[in-house]
């Protein structure tokens, strides 16, 4: 199943990688049409052409997303997890929907739920959730609807219920962000940056921003002590308990530019708005996450990316294939061995650190000779990094 799924990951994570450095990709034409005639159709690889809305003809939609909080075009998370969404829907004549949970980035479980039962009352097969914070709302809908498929992005766990048994409708995927995150520190201090910044989301309490965050510091470190320089970070997770754009990051990313901060990683969502302007406003430089951020501001100097859209396609045809019993109930956890995080190189700016030389790490990675650490709790300073914990 793995090797499968590295297949397919390889395949469309090159392909959105293209997507993103360049808008003007052409649909490749290749198949047949959903229902097996002999028509030759046009496979969209490009997200964007697809409309974020739709109507279908019995008023109902089979694919359904639940986003998490923030925006739904955050150019991110929630879009790069919706993208999977609309490009296996589209690409094989099924309904979609999105469904954003009330209050926003107050939204509650109960909020959070009543988004799937709405989903599952209008027809949903598959509902895809995104984000660690909708695994109650997601258990008690899952026990419900229990005809309907979930895949839960984010979730590193099986899903069960209170007295542990799995429900075997649903499937978690989880990325070692670790590593993504480690590429992106090792890269910028090889490319010269010795004063870096990371902001992460969730207030310190999700999981992937910590991972993100926890490898970034790893590499950065592994970078300095091979160069023998001193690198300094500074790290937080003030103002971004909601992923969400605000005067007060801006403010924050402004002062650590301001101070002498090169580049700073803006790990969630919205965020990058905030860090993006900052670094426009001050000649600074900024690490993107999840999807390739190139494209939203010329201040982006690489991206720590996961296959969020790849991994959604794949579950969802594991949907319609008839063989999402073999892995529901359980989860899966994706990385470098599976094509599945990385950075950008269709968009490569970086002139130090070459593409050969990333490709020769993620190879490593990927074979199991480069381990990066998980574990979060042990975030410190190192003999080759001075870390700012920012509170």
């Amino acid at each position: 199943m793995k090797k499968f799924l590295a297949m397919i990951l390889a395949l469309v994570m090159a392909l959105s990688l293209v997507a993103c450095g360049d808008k003007k990709d052409e649909p490749k034409t290749d198949g047949q049409t959903p229902g097996g005639n002999n028509t030759e159709v046009t496979e969209i690889t490009n997200a964007d052409e697809i409309a974020d809305e739709m109507t279908s003809e019995d008023g109902k939609y089979e694919i359904a997303f639940v986003t998490d909080v923030g925006q739904l075009k955050d150019k991110s998370f929630n879009q790069g997890t919706f993208d999977g969404v609309k490009l296996y829907a589209a690409n094989n004549g099924l309904s979609y929907k999105y469904y954003q949970p009330a209050n926003g980035d107050q939204a509650t479980d109960d909020d959070r739920y009543d988004a799937m039962k709405a989903a599952a009352e209008g027809g949903a097969k598959v509902i895809v959730a995104a984000g660690f914070m909708q695994a109650t709302a997601l258990t008690k809908a899952a026990a419900e609807f229990t005809d309907v498929k979930f895949v839960f992005v984010d979730r590193d766990s099986a899903v069960t219920t209170e007295d542990g048994t799995a429900l075997k409708n649903v499937l978690g995927i989880c990325f070692q962000e670790e590593q993504c995150g480690y590429l992106a520190g090792y890269a910028v201090v090889k490319e010269g940056y010795t004063k870096l910044g990371f902001t992460g989301g969730g207030g310190g309490d999700n999981p992937a921003c910590c991972r993100y965050g926890y490898g970034f510091v790893q590499g950065a470190s592994a970078a300095a002590a091979e160069m023998g320089v001193k690198v300094e970070m500074n790290y937080s997770w003030l103002y971004g308990a909601s992923f969400a754009a605000s005067t007060e990051l801006q403010t924050m990313a402004s002062g650590w530019y301001e101070n002498g901060t090169e580049v700073i990683f803006a790990c969630g969502g919205n965020m990058f708005q905030s860090v993006a302007a900052a670094a426009a406003a001050n000649d600074g430089a900024v690490v993107g996450v999840d999807v390739d951020q190139s494209s939203q501001s010329d201040t982006v100097i690489t991206s720590a990316m996961k296959g969020l859209s790849a991994s959604v396609q794949w579950a969802c045809g594991k949907v319609y294939d008839g063989s999402f019993d073999e892995i529901g109930g359980t989860f899966v956890t994706l990385g470098a061995k599976d094509n599945a995080v990385g950075l950008p190189t269709a968009t490569w700016s970086l002139t130090k650190w070459t593409v050969d030389d990333y490709n020769a790490m993620l190879a490593k990675m990927a074979d199991g000779s480069l381990v990066v650490d998980n574990d979060y709790s042990k975030l410190d300073s190192t003999d080759s990094l001075t870390l700012n914990l920012v509170k």
